[in-house]
This record gives structure tokens, C-alpha cells and sequence, in this order.
């Protein structure tokens, strides 16, 4: 008797009565070992429609529910005393119709498990977009990176379809402004390449790539009807049905970048409105790097055209006289700086050619300009190329007239061929003075001197002749192969004295070889040393004199 009632307490404790249940503040179903529905309260039964008491679990619940009551049932094994084994109990989650539940499991003594039905709808939510943003901000992270990694128009175009297929739609467009009359194009699709072409389109054909193009905000997926996109827009070969289409701008720095369509097929769902908005965050990543990437090649065009005038040039043969040149900045990334040289040739063969070779004050771009504006006003002042003194002073006062506070010092040679020689005037501004390899290895300096051009009003210049026997060189150089330093202990100047020993070494050999040889041996000096720019200019009288019927260039007899 009394273990009966103390049977009976305890069932109490373990399994309410259906009046407490009611107050429970979720959804509850008990059932017994073999899974028959024993009771539910009201708001089970509003979840679960036909679930009575004596139901199976097997017919009146979810599938995720019933195999979490059969994995709770006892174990077919049985222990030593002859009781069922009771396996563990287990939290289990699953939807019911449109919500998500976590089934939290209780077991009564005789074997029934009560399970109550926690609704986590709005937490699976959260926890779903938390994830979602997640993968969208490190994708939009990765993309950042990826389309920064390029200043390359195409590559970057590119691109762009190819993570927006991969990532966004099943086919990716990015229409870039008009080039000419034609739009450049880039179809994707999601696994293949992308292929980038010119066409012939009108962009009104569909609703919202005009405006995209001009920069205006984009038009709703829903707007726009799938059956509008033209065929030029598909990819070629894509045989899918089309089933809603997106288009948004890529804007860009100031200026539109172009538009991209993103397409989905018929078996798959729409665009919803935070991917469309995600989509937007996408492109105006992927504007900003095609944006980026079209200054850059603007600025690159420009800057290539401006070089065009600043770069030294190449050297050759000219009215018999063989010219080199050589040419090294003091920074590896620029391309220009303080040092030029210019070979002005003669109207004809008659007529003298006029070198320069000059060395502004400072390095860089800022060194360039300037050098540019001297290499101008010379070339203005040819007409006057036979008076060194006169051409020296207009290009002084030029200098003085300027804002640049920057002086240059300059060597100037009228080179003329007269029968096997070549005849030299030399003058010097302030520059190093030219040196003399004749062909038996003496090293000879020129005695011109003058005054920099740029620093005063008046400025004097001394005008030396010589001349060149075949074979015989007239090298012109700047300060920065002399104070080039390096060497064992890497502080000591190259100097002059090493120079000239380097160009007895050279007696004979071409123009260029003479170029080729000083600055390999300054280079040698360097190591990987700063430096000042260096340039070279090499004159000399060829040992053989080629007679030709025609333009200078053809094969003809020579005299040694």
C-alpha cells in the first residue's frame, strides 16, 4: 500500500495534469513508449491540427519529432536486473509548417517522454542573417581586394562579371560607357570563362541601363520584365529562360563606371530586396576599382605622351659622324630627371649638328620639367646654333625669367664632318669639361669653361675647337658618373682620374661600346648604392667612310 502510493506521488511530480499544462507557456505532447499520443495542451493542439490523445506520434507529428520519440523508446537490450534500458534524452529542432521549434524532451517514470516545443523562429532568423552578413562582408572583403589588385581596364572588367556570376546571379553583364559608337561588353556565367566584346547596342532597349550608365539610381528587379532583356546581353550560347533580371549602376570617381545586369533563370527564385541592395554595395565596390583603373590608364596615356618629350633619344649615325648615347636616373622607378642630351642635326651634310648635354639642379620630375624647357628654348634657338655664347645667354635669361629657382650647367658641340676628320667647337657652362680618347689611349680634356646658365644675369663661356681622326672619340658625360660613390668601402667618389684611366682602356672601340663600357664600370662602383643621374654622350669620327648614291644608308665602297 504504501509503495502504491508512493508510485502515485511520484507519477504526479512527473507528469502534470492536463489543467497544469494549460499554463505552460509553449506548446506540449506527451506520449508513451511505443509512441502513442497520451496528451497535449491547447496550444499543441493549435500547433499540431488532428493530434488527439491515442494518435500515433508516427502519423500526427513531424518526421523529426517521431524519430526523436523512437531514438527516446527503450532499448531492445536488456541489463542484468531485466529493465529496459533507457537511453539518454536529446534536444532535437526541426520546422513545423512555416516555424522552427527546438523539442525539449522530460521522461516519466513509466517510460513516457513529454517534449515541449520551444518556437526559435525569430533566433534561427537572427542567427541566419548574422551568418548571411557575415559571408556578404568577407565576399565583399575578398572582391575589395581581388578588383584592387589590378589597375588593368580589362582585367578589372573582367572581374567584376566573373565575382558577380560566381556570387550574385547566374549570368553576370558589365556594360562599360560607349567606346566610340560601340558599348564594351563582358558576359559571365557562373563555372565558365568570361568573354569581353565590342557591340553595337541601344541601351534603352532595356529599362534602366541608360540610366545606369548616366549614373542614376537603379530601377527594382521587379520593374523590369524578364522578357525585355535583349539578346545582346545574354551570353553566347546561354540557353536558359530567363527569370528576373537586375540592373544597377558601378558608379565611379566623379564619372560613371558602367552598369552591371545580374540574371537569374526560371529555376531560380527571384531577387529579394536585400540582395538587391547587397548587389548595389557589390558594384559600387567593383565602379570604384574599374574607376580607378580607367584614371590610371588616362594618367598613363598622358604620362607616356609628356615622356615622349622628355626622354633622352636614341643616338645614331648622322652626316658621318657616329653619335651614342646612355642615360640612367638616380631613381630606378623614374624614368626622367635632371640630366638630357640632344642631337640637333645639321640641315645637311655640310652643315654642322649641334649637341647638348646638360645637368639641371636636383633629380626627379620636378628636375624634368625644367630639363624640358631647356631642351625647348634650344630647339628654338637653333637658327643661331653656330654662336654657342649667344644661344647660352638667351637661354640664361629664359632661366631667370622662369619660377624655377633651379640653375643647369650645359656643354655645347657644333660636330662637323670634313673629310676623314670631324671637326669640334666646345663649349662649356659650368659642366665638367669633355674628354679626348684618341687612338693611341691618350685622354685629353678639353679647356672650355663658362658660367651655369640660371644662377646670374651675365653669365661668360670660352669656345674650344678639335678634331677627331677616325677612330677617335669625344666623350661628353655629367657629374653623376665622377661623384657616382661606392667602391670597397662604399663612400669614395669614382673621380675623374678613374674615368680617364677607363677611357684609355677604350681607344678605338665605337661610340657605343665607349657608352656601354663607362657606365657598366660606374654601375660596378655603385653596387647598390644611391647616385646622382648620369648621362653619356659619345662623338665619334668612324674609321671608314661609306659612299652611297641614295639616302646615306645604302652599301657602297669605303677607304680605311
Amino acid at each position: 500500500m504504501a509503495s502504491s502510493e508512493g508510485h502515485s506521488v511520484t507519477r504526479t511530480e512527473q507528469r502534470p495534469a492536463s489543467g497544469v499544462w494549460d499554463l505552460a507557456p509553449c506548446p506540449v505532447i506527451a506520449a508513451d513508449q511505443v509512441g502513442t499520443v497520451i496528451e497535449l495542451n491547447p496550444a499543441a493542439s493549435r500547433l499540431l491540427v488532428g493530434v488527439r490523445p491515442g494518435t500515433s506520434m508516427a502519423d500526427a507529428v513531424p518526421d523529426w519529432l517521431a524519430r526523436a520519440h523512437r531514438a527516446a523508446g527503450p532499448s531492445t537490450a536488456l541489463p542484468e536486473h531485466g529493465a529496459p534500458h533507457l537511453p539518454a534524452l536529446a534536444s532535437v529542432s526541426g520546422r513545423i509548417a512555416a516555424q522552427s521549434f527546438e523539442a525539449h524532451p522530460t521522461r516519466g517514470e513509466d517510460g513516457q517522454v513529454v517534449w515541449w516545443l520551444v518556437d526559435d523562429t525569430g533566433r534561427r532568423l537572427a542567427e541566419e542573417a548574422l551568418a548571411t552578413e557575415r559571408q556578404r562582408t568577407t565576399f565583399l572583403a575578398e572582391a575589395s581586394n581581388v578588383l584592387l589588385a589590378s589597375l588593368n581596364t580589362d582585367r578589372c572588367m573582367t572581374t567584376t562579371a566573373q565575382l558577380a556570376a560566381e556570387y550574385l546571379a547566374d549570368v553576370a553583364i558589365v556594360v562599360a560607357p560607349h567606346a566610340g559608337h560601340k558599348l564594351p561588353v563582358a558576359h559571365a556565367v557562373a563555372g565558365q570563362e568570361v568573354t569581353r566584346t565590342l557591340i553595337t547596342a541601344d541601351p534603352s532597349q532595356l529599362p534602366g541601363l541608360s540610366e545606369a550608365l548616366q549614373g542614376f539610381p537603379p530601377v527594382p528587379s521587379r520593374w523590369i520584365d524578364p522578357a525585355a532583356l535583349p539578346g545582346w546581353a545574354l551570353p553566347p550560347g546561354f540557353t536558359g529562360t530567363v527569370g528576373s533580371v537586375v540592373v544597377t549602376p558601378l558608379p565611379g570617381h566623379g564619372v560613371p563606371a558602367g552598369a552591371l545586369i545580374l540574371v537569374r533563370s526560371t529555376d531560380q527564385r527571384g531577387f529579394t530586396e536585400n540582395e538587391e541592395i547587397f548587389a548595389r554595395l557589390f558594384a559600387a565596390r567593383a565602379g570604384a576599382a574599374l574607376s580607378a583603373a580607367r584614371l590610371y590608364a588616362e594618367q598613363s596615356d598622358i604620362t607616356r605622351t609628356l615622356m615622349r618629350d622628355l626622354l633622352p633619344p636614341r643616338l645614331h649615325r648622322t652626316h658621318g659622324v657616329e653619335f651614342a648615347g646612355g642615360y640612367r636616373p638616380a631613381d630606378a622607378r623614374e624614368r626622367v630627371g635632371g640630366d638630357f642630351y640632344d642631337v640637333h642635326p645639321g640641315s645637311t651634310d655640310a652643315d654642322a649638328s649641334l649637341v647638348v648635354l646638360g645637368d639641371v639642379c636636383g633629380k626627379g620630375l620636378d628636375a624634368a620639367v625644367l630639363t624640358g624647357k631647356i631642351r625647348n628654348t634650344l630647339q628654338a634657338l637653333m637658327p643661331m646654333a653656330d654662336d654657342h655664347e649667344r644661344m647660352l645667354q638667351l637661354l640664361n635669361g629664359a632661366l631667370l625669367n622662369s619660377h624655377h629657382t633651379r640653375f643647369a650647367t650645359m656643354v655645347m658641340a657644333s660636330v662637323q664632318r670634313m673629310d676623314n676628320q670631324v671637326r669640334l667647337r666646345l663649349t662649356s657652362a659650368g659642366h665638367p669639361a669633355p674628354l679626348l680618347v684618341r687612338t693611341d689611349g691618350t685622354v685629353e680634356e678639353v679647356s672650355t669653361c663658362g658660367t651655369l646658365i640660371g644662377a646670374v644675369p651675365h653669365i661668360e663661356a670660352r669656345t674650344v675647337e678639335a678634331v677627331l681622326l677616325p677612330g677617335e672619340t669625344c666623350l661628353l658625360y655629367t657629374d653623376g658618373i665622377t661623384e657616382a660613390r661606392g667602391g670597397p668601402l662604399g663612400d669614395e667618389l669614382y673621380g675623374e682620374e678613374r674615368l680617364k684611366r677607363a677611357l684609355t682602356e677604350c681607344a678605338g672601340m665605337p661610340g657605343e661600346a665607349v657608352v656601354e663600357r663607362i657606365q657598366m664600370l660606374a654601375s660596378q662602383w655603385l653596387r647598390d648604392g644611391s647616385h646622382d643621374d648620369m648621362a653619356l654622350v659619345a662623338i665619334t669620327a668612324p674609321r671608314t667612310t661609306h659612299l652611297t648614291a641614295v639616302n646615306g644608308h645604302t652599301r657602297g665602297r669605303y677607304t680605311a
